[in-house]
């Protein structure tokens, strides 16, 4: 080991330690650490794995239902579906790579999802992603686009994955940081759930998939890092992805687990080797003796560090039954794959790596884990920002001219251009496509589906953590039902600044609390989930982005809803209660100039009992089109309703105290539109008022024109123009 570097300050703090963070190594293992030595407690006490800055306050979410087998602590979720079934899901980010190289940094974030939730022993069935990107006009902000999209539906499409939904955003926060957060839904058989703590003493540890290289070293590392100029200096670490070994490896994988091979399975995502073997032996109160000679490597001469920190693609790591040894490594020679034994479990519950004869390593495995530093990081709560009264807001141009410049705007214009760049019906059970309010996805050959979606307004949560963070779970909420899904469970993904200011580790609190009273009142618990740290260049931090992956279940795919008029004539119902909300709305910040104010509050209660009665609408059959209301308001939802089926509407004028520009593009929450046909509205109505549900009869569908009473009409076809224009136009380099 005469050739390894000394361990001087400068070194630690190259592997992102702190100098008593150092210390608290030091006295743990009672000498000066090996430089593997010192890699492994870089990548095992790194943000990325350890959660360090977030693990106490993370501790509060609620995570228990009937229906959830498993919560976070797993490589993913798990939710019972009945009929023996259950969704494995999960959502992570690849944020730091995707700036840096944003095809490959999107393609192996796909392709970790997808292995945190095969790993459990269930089959893909959907992805979804959550982007954010800076503003239009900064220099990198197209190329990021590109390659981002581009580099999803690449790992995706290949690896045979339908990629459903997800969102697109722009903000200049984004500008030097953008965000890719990637979601996996998969399904198992309930009782064939495979987890990562390893049992038994010296039960052979297998090496499985694609062979190890010197791409992705410091990956994890880097994801706990701030950007600054020189960050593209940071390209080589990150990871290449090959999806069609990773599809081989899921029909390897689900092989050996289907032969009763394995004990216990971990994917090898972020900091590669050390991570998976480490949790595995830990979370088993076992050891782990590994021997890096057996590694299959792809490049020659690679040392102990970098075998240990590679985070090279498409491997895993299992515990295999000794007397299945040569099947499953059979299965995996069949399918063209590495398979290794690399090492042993031990009762001594010590981490040894052994390379050439020499011992890399020697330390206590689960203080590896559970020794991490763990910071109740100093925070502060958000100054509350006033509220924008209706009044105070000076129209600039009339409804509907705000209308056609709205949908044409940067984030209310049509995504289409991102979503066919996806195959969104591979496996031929994609029931609703991207563009509504979530997807739908058959299970099996049906009738049961489940209804997928991903949502944050990040804008609210910087206005107001604790409210943005309600509305992230409500939106989630709303969108599943506004399908006719019941909302089951989320996963979330937590992107966030430098922990280090208090005030952004006072937005990281206050979101936390907002979305723990959102899963506690719709019953709504989180089963997975990622945090995202550091995200911020030379200073300046992004948006708080706590992304929610929500999921929910219909009895039968047939009776899903979507967002289109069906027909001429019938009822528009606006349910839920408007007040005309400005403060912070696309409307104020696109048509008015001024992104300020406090966004609109969530009234749990409200969401429950509103949604509630939609889905049982979308049920019975009464609701022939349904559509939740966020961003942009009422008139913007009216007009993506029209514009999908090419039925216009005919709309009553605002009521009298609301002023007009409020009531058409106020974003006040628990809202949806409902159509109806008009032998059933009296009925509806009085329904609805008898449970204390706000509904008004807004107007009626028909004709090719959006013709608000007062009003300019204007027709669909003018507004499918503006609503597609803007994204392939500027793609296209056409600003």
């Amino acid at each position: 080991m005469s050739n390894e570097p000394a361990i001087t300050p400068e070194l630690i703090a190259s592997h992102g330690l702190k100098p008593d963070e150092y210390e608290r190594i030091l006295k743990l293992i009672g000498r000066t650490p090996t430089f593997t030595e010192l890699g492994i407690f870089s990548a095992m006490w790194n943000e990325h794995c350890s959660y360090k800055s977030s693990r106490i306050h993370l501790r509060g979410l609620p995570t228990k239902a009937p229906w959830v087998i498993q919560g976070p602590g797993e490589n993913a979720g798990v939710i019972d579906i009945g009929d023996g079934l259950a969704v494995v899901f999960k959502m992570e980010s690849h944020n730091h790579p995707s700036y840096i190289e944003p095809y490959q940094g999107a393609t192996t974030g796909v392709g970790g999802i997808l292995r945190d939730v095969f790993t459990m022993g269930a089959r893909p069935i959907a992805c979804l992603n959550a982007l954010s990107f800076g503003a239009p006009g900064h220099p990198k902000t197209r190329h990021l686009v590109s390659g981002v999209v581009a580099g999803v539906g690449g790992y995706g499409n290949s690896f045979g994955v339908p990629t459903v939904g997800g969102q697109v955003r722009f903000h200049t926060r984004y500008d030097g940081n953008n965000l890719v957060n990637a979601m996996a839904v998969g399904l198992a058989e309930t009782d064939k759930i495979f987890y990562a703590a390893a049992s038994g003493v010296n039960m052979p540890i297998v090496y499985l998939g694609s062979k190890t290289g010197r791409d992705g070293i410091h990956g994890a590392t880097m994801a706990s890092a701030e950007f600054d100029d020189a960050s593209d200096e940071k390209r080589p670490t990150v990871q290449v992805g090959d999806p069609f070994a990773e599809k081989l490896l899921l029909e390897a994988c689900l092989e050996i687990m289907e032969a009763g091979c394995v004990i216990a399975i971990q994917d090898m995502g972020a900091a590669g080797l050390t991570c998976s073997a480490v949790e595995m032996g830990a979370k088993g109160d076992l050891g782990v003796d590994l021997d890096l000679d057996s590694v299959p490597t792809r490049e020659t001469g690679m040392s102990a560090y970098e075998m240990m920190l590679s985070e090279s693609q498409e491997r895993m790591l299992m515990v295999l039954k000794p007397e299945k040894e040569k099947e499953a490594e059979a299965i995996f020679k069949k399918w063209g794959l590495d398979f290794a034994v690399v090492g042993y479990t031990t009762p001594t519950k010590r981490f040894v790596v052994k390379h050439g004869g020499d011992v890399m390593a020697d330390l206590p495995i689960k203080e590896l884990g559970d020794e991490a530093p763990v910071y109740d990081r100093p925070h502060v709560a958000s100054e509350p920002l006033p509220t924008i009264h209706a009044r105070d807001v000076k129209a600039p141009m009339p409804v509907t001219d705000a209308l056609v410049k709205l949908i044409a705007t940067p984030d209310l214009c049509s995504r289409r251009w991102v979503w066919e760049q996806y195959d969104h019906v591979i496996g031929g059970n994609t029931v609703q496509r991207p563009g509504g309010d979530a997807a739908v996805v058959r299970v099996q050959d049906g009738p049961k589906a489940l209804a997928l979606t991903v949502d944050v307004t990040p804008r609210y949560c910087e206005a107001d953590p604790v409210e943005g963070g309600k509305q992230a779970v409500a939106e989630a909420w709303r969108n599943i039902t506004a399908v006719g899904g019941k909302p089951l469970a989320i996963t979330d993904n937590l992107n966030f600044g430098n922990p280090e200011r208090p005030e952004i580790m006072g937005q990281l609190v206050g979101c936390l609390k907002g979305i723990s009273e959102a899963c506690i009142t719709l019953d709504f618990p989180i089963v997975s989930g990622n945090v995202s740290l550091y995200n911020e260049t030379n200073g300046r931090g992004i948006l708080p982005t706590p992304s929610i992956g929500g999921v929910g279940l219909l009895d039968d795919f047939q009776k899903s809803a979507t967002l289109a008029f069906k027909t001429e004539g019938e009822a528009i119902l606006l349910i839920g209660d408007t007040q005309g909300w400005l403060g912070q709305s696309v409307y104020l910040r696109d048509i008015c100039g001024r992104e300020e104010g406090a966004p609109p509050p969530v009234d749990l209660a409200a969401e429950k009992r509103n949604g509630d009665v939609v889905r049982g609408m979308v049920k019975s059959g009464t609701a022939t089109a349904v559509h939740d209301v966020s961003d942009g308001g009422l008139l913007v939802a009216l007009a993506e309703m029209a514009m999908a089926s090419g039925i216009g509407a005919v709309l009553n004028a605002p009521p009298a105290e609301i002023v007009p520009h409020a009531w058409w593009f106020g974003e006040d929450q628990a809202r949806y539109i409902v159509t109806v046909p008009d032998d059933h509205l009296l009925s509806m109505m009085s329904k609805l008022r008898a449970v204390g549900v706000p509904c008004v009869e807004i107007g009626k569908t028909g004709g090719d024109t959006i013709a608000i009473e007062g009003e300019a009409p204007v027709s669909i076809a003018s507004l499918e123009e503006s609503f597609e224009g803007w994204l392939p136009n500027y793609m296209a380099g056409q600003d």
